[in-house]
C-alpha cells in the first residue's frame, strides 16, 4: 500500500493505555491505511505478546513504537496536535469533528509533523493533556450509545486523514510556518514568569488565568514569527528598570 507523503507526517500517539491489545488494534488499524508512527505513552503493559497478536500483520508498527513518560514528550518536535475526546470541556477550544479535523490536520502536515492524540481508555485524556492540543476532536456517534473502542477510534480518523490525503483535491499549507510545540511551550512559560514577576499572576492562587490565556493562544495557533515578536517583548518587559 502506497503512502501519501502527507501520512509520513502523521503521529499517532496513545497515552497511558491501560490494555495491550489495544495497543495492537491500533497499531493494526494505523497499517491499513498507511500510517506508520506510533508513539506509546506511559503504557501500562508494553512490549507485550497479546499487543503482538492483536496487530496481526502489523508488527513493524510495533517494533518501530517509541515509548515515551509524558504526553509533552510525544509531542516533541511536532507544529499541531488534535487531541479525541468523546465529551466537550470547559475552557477548551472549539471542537471538530473528525472529518472536519482531517482538512487541518493535513494542512498543518504540510509544514511538518503532526499528531493525533488518543486517551486512556476509561478516562480518556486529561484537561491538562487536552491544553497541549490545539484542537479538541471528537468523532459524531449515537447520543444514546456513544461508547467507542480505542483501536475503532484510530481507524475513524486514520481513515478520515487517508481519504483527504488521497483525494486527489489540493491541500492548501498554513502561509505562514507554524511554532512548534518546543517553541509554544516555551512561551507560555516565558509568559507565566513575566506575569509572575510583574505581580498580574499569583502562582499560589492561579485561579483559571493559565487555562484562559492557553485557550487564547491556543485560537490564534501561534505563527514561529509571532511567537518570536511576543517574546521579544516579554524580555522587554524583564529588562525595564522597575
Amino acid at each position: 500500500m502506497n503512502k501519501a507523503p502527507t501520512l509520513d507526517r502523521i503521529r499517532i500517539v496513545l497515552s497511558r493505555t491501560s490494555h495491550p491489545g489495544n495497543i495492537g488494534a491500533a497499531a493494526r488499524a494505523m497499517k491499513t491505511m498507511g500510517l506508520g508512527q506510533l508513539v506509546l505513552v506511559d503504557p501500562r503493559h508494553f512490549p507485550d505478546p497479546v499487543a503482538d497478536a492483536r496487530a496481526s500483520g502489523a508488527g513493524d508498527v510495533l517494533e518501530r513504537a517509541v515509548v515515551v513518560g509524558s504526553l509533552r514528550e510525544a509531542l516533541s518536535g511536532t507544529i499541531f496536535a488534535a487531541a479525541l475526546t468523546a465529551r466537550r470541556r470547559e475552557l477548551a477550544l472549539p471542537m471538530a469533528t473528525a472529518r472536519d479535523a482531517a482538512d487541518v490536520v493535513a494542512s498543518y502536515a504540510q509544514h511538518g509533523d503532526v499528531a493525533l492524540v488518543f486517551g486512556n481508555e476509561t478516562s480518556g485524556l486529561s484537561n491538562d493533556d487536552v491544553a497541549l492540543c490545539q484542537m479538541p476532536v471528537m468523532i459524531p456517534t449515537n447520543p444514546e450509545y456513544s461508547s467507542l473502542n480505542l483501536a475503532a477510534a484510530v481507524q475513524i480518523l486514520c481513515y478520515e486523514l487517508r481519504m483527504r490525503c488521497e483525494s486527489g483535491q489540493r491541500i492548501d499549507a498554513p502561509e505562514a510556518l507554524p511554532a512548534s510545540f518546543e517553541e509554544v511551550e516555551r512561551f507560555h512559560e516565558h509568559l507565566e514568569t513575566v506575569m509572575a514577576s510583574t505581580g498580574f499572576f499569583d502562582p499560589q492562587n492561579p485561579k483559571r488565568l493559565l487555562q484562559r490565556v492557553r485557550r487564547l493562544f491556543g485560537r490564534i495557533r501561534l505563527e514561529k514569527e509571532e511567537v518570536g515578536i511576543l517574546r521579544g517583548f516579554l524580555s522587554a518587559v524583564e529588562q525595564k528598570p522597575d
